[in-house]
């Protein structure tokens, strides 16, 4: 898939592109930038004793590649393959992974203001959806494919002990603003930066929602400077997607010249110019717990 054309070529415009694909009667969707191709499902390999989410592997142009059957991942018992299924190939959090879903239906471009986050009744830890889209004759749930990873395999995720190798430190009097959409993703980047000694951390569903925050904080006399020393966010976000909110903070003088570290499974080689673009000091891959840590004291001291 082109990930190069119209909208994708502009960084911090708040929009995206959606992969919309069927699993059982639901309608979901996936980020066009996590979308290397689809293809049709070729011949699967099990492999004993793997997570349940595991369909087995495939060998794509001489790379081995897992593949997850995504009705097991949102519980949906039984169903027969047929001749719509398909295969979606992703790469994020600096893997590749296939995901087997019943049919792959079309492309939307939608702004992330569009998207609602889950109502407190269904979202959880535990949920794999962060967000709704609202169609005229149905909703499009957008799946948190981090954490459905990181539960499969966790070496993928956010690991605390990795930031214990960087030995103790004293940073709690410095103030960081985390923008994360993900429940898990908050718990587990809380953990870690209060292990690497940075306890003062305010964190919040989406950018708009941080950057509200933000703004409140500049309109009092004080400088803004002394109250936030940091800003770290995802990319995909409800409301206000990450680029989106660097762009805003690095466009008020009042905010300017607050660092910010985009912390995402998006950063690559091919996307990181979306980053530079819109004025972020830094940008770290997920899951580089250590990374994001080095690059918080390179910045905040």
């Amino acid at each position: 898939m082109n990930q190069e054309k119209g909208i994708l070529l502009e960084s911090g415009t708040n929009e995206l592109e959606i992969v919309e694909f069927e699993v059982g009667s639901n309608h979901y969707g996936i980020n066009v930038i996590k979308v290397k191709e689809i293809i049709q499902p070729l011949s699967v390999t099990p492999i004993p004793h793997s997570h349940p989410y595991m369909e087995g592997i495939i060998q794509l142009r001489g790379e081995v590649l897992p593949v997850i059957d995504m009705r097991k991942v949102l519980g949906i018992q039984g169903g027969e393959k047929h001749n719509q299924d398909k295969y979606i190939v992703s790469e994020f959090n600096q893997q590749r992974v296939v995901f087997h879903v019943d049919n792959v239906t079309q492309i939307h471009r939608i702004s992330w203001n569009q998207i609602e986050k889950p109502s407190n009744m269904y979202q959880g830890t535990s949920s794999k959806v962060i967000g709704v889209i609202k169609k005229e004759d149905e909703m499009l749930l957008l799946l948190d494919f981090e954490s459905i990873m990181a539960e499969i395999n966790p070496d993928s995720g956010i690991r605390v002990e990795e930031v214990k190798k960087l030995g103790k430190r004293i940073r709690s009097a410095k103030k960081i603003v985390a923008a994360e959409d993900s429940p898990l993703l908050r718990k587990l980047l809380s953990d870690t930066l209060t292990e690497a000694g940075y306890d003062d951390v305010e964190f919040f569903e989406n950018g708009k929602d941080a950057l509200d925050y933000l703004t409140s904080l500049a309109s009092s006399e004080e400088r803004v400077e002394e109250k936030v020393n940091l800003i770290i966010t995802d990319i995909e976000m409800p409301q206000m997607d990450g680029h989106h909110l660097t762009k805003k903070i690095k466009e008020d003088s009042r905010l300017s010249t607050i660092p910010v570290i985009i912390f995402s499974s998006l950063i690559t080689e091919d996307l990181k110019h979306k980053g530079e673009r819109v004025g972020a000091e830094d940008q770290v891959s997920k899951p580089e717990i250590n990374e994001l840590v080095l690059k918080i004291d390179k910045h905040i001291l």
